[in-house]
């Protein structure tokens, strides 16, 4: 009888579900998932009941920036958190003043710091946003892109060119976004609402996707940031994803003008996301108004959550943490049941991964194996504690134990 072997095996590890499995990994992918695995392994891990999942995911960070708040004064964080939001785009304009110093030589170790702590607490995948503009020129990019090369191993970046300042009212922009695909930025990124008019923001989107076709890239754009009502670039993006065939293949960030959106618009909109197969990332913590959670939720959208920012001008605080994020958000969104904290857990997770166009990070024999042991048996105590996991597996290997 042949005796199977494992490079890694995960013992008494509890599932979502309550179930006590091992778990056994070989060649970087769950390779058996039963009650008493039998068979030898180069090493083992003791999960001791606690809760055993998929790894953290951050389909929202701007890696550029972290770091830089001690940079500059307060004005732009004052700015972006007062009130309804309505000085956004002047708290954006304020922030910009930051990358006038923009260099390579110390984004990057600022970058590898977060990046350590991303691994620390769990996070394997991160869609990692660098500003792209005359300012910041490509120094971001390049920073990110050698962080992605030294930390392939462990972490899956996607590297997005984000045309931070616009691409209509900011000259060259559109030229740089093109140099930093050639670079290899994973995903082309915009800001539409942040141009003057609206004839400009729907020529943004037009110019993100003319680049995203010609690259064969996806996309992400931050879009309607600020407490105006009346800001509608995220039909906008949906619209054109529609008509050029890129459904499944864009990601829509803060919507944070939907919380004052009329209701039957609110519904017209979740009708066109589902038809553009658009997901949303909120970012609640990092500003007084947020897309309405719940309610995409409950309309059949795909939502999940990001850290955003890590000390920069617009948020003062964060450690990548996921856990922490949805424990931020359980208070904010009001999402305390049980069913609620399941599905905040799915929104750091599973669907902040299928968001990534990940699919496969599911804990499923043959899926690959990025999987976290956490301080807990069960979903409340980990939001409720939001500790640093006991064992994180990338690739199917221990990062951390």
């Amino acid at each position: 009888m042949n005796t199977r072997s494992f490079d890694l095996v995960i013992r008494n590890a509890r599932l979502r579900d309550g179930r006590k499995l091992d778990i056994g990994i070989t060649d970087g992918l769950i390779s058996a998932m039963e009650e008493k695995l039998s068979g030898e392994a180069e090493r083992e891990i003791d999960a001791a009941g606690n809760l055993v999942t998929e790894s953290f995911v951050n389909p929202h960070l701007h890696l550029c920036k972290v770091y830089t708040l001690r940079m500059m004064d307060e004005l732009a964080l004052q700015d972006y958190h007062g009130g309804e939001m309505g000085r956004a785009m002047s708290a954006i304009e304020l922030a910009a003043r930051v990358k006038e110093k923009y260099d390579e030589s110390w984004i990057l170790p600022n970058v590898e710091k977060a990046l350590e702590w991303a691994i620390r607490y769990g996070n394997t995948h991160i869609r990692a946003f660098a500003d792209v503009d005359s300012k910041a020129r490509l120094e971001g990019v390049k920073a990110l892109l050698k962080a992605k090369e030294k930390f392939k191993d462990v972490l899956e970046i996607q590297v997005v060119a984000f045309a931070q300042d616009g691409l209509v009212r900011e000259p060259g922009a559109e030229e740089l976004l093109r140099e930093a695909m050639k670079l290899g930025a994973d995903v082309v990124g915009g800001i539409p609402w942040i141009e003057y008019t609206e004839s400009d923001m729907k020529r943004h989107v037009e110019i993100i996707f003319d680049i995203a076709q010609e690259f064969d890239k996806d996309v992400s754009m931050l879009v309607d940031d600020a407490g105006d009502p009346t800001l509608k670039t995220l039909e906008m993006m949906a619209v054109e994803a529609i008509k050029r065939g890129w459904q499944g293949r864009v990601l829509a960030h803060h919507v944070r003008a939907m919380a004052l959106y009329p209701e039957p618009y609110f519904l017209r909109l979740t009708a066109l996301l589902k038809k553009a197969k658009l997901p949303v990332v909120s970012d609640p913590h990092t500003g007084p108004l947020h897309a309405k959670v719940k309610e995409l939720i409950r309309e059949g959208v795909l939502v999940c959550l990001g850290q955003d920012d890590i000390t920069d001008a617009y948020y003062p605080y964060g450690r990548n943490n996921m856990l922490e994020v949805a424990f931020l958000a359980s208070h904010i969104l009001w999402m305390t049941s049980r069913q609620d904290m399941e599905k905040l857990y799915d929104m750091i997770t599973v669907d902040a991964a299928r968001a990534m166009g990940i699919e496969s990070h599911q804990m499923k024999v043959g899926n690959p194996a990025n999987l976290v042991v956490v301080k807990g048996e069960d979903v409340l105590e980990a939001l409720r504690f939001h500790d640093e996991p006991l064992a994180v597996i990338s690739k199917g290997k221990t990062v951390k134990s």
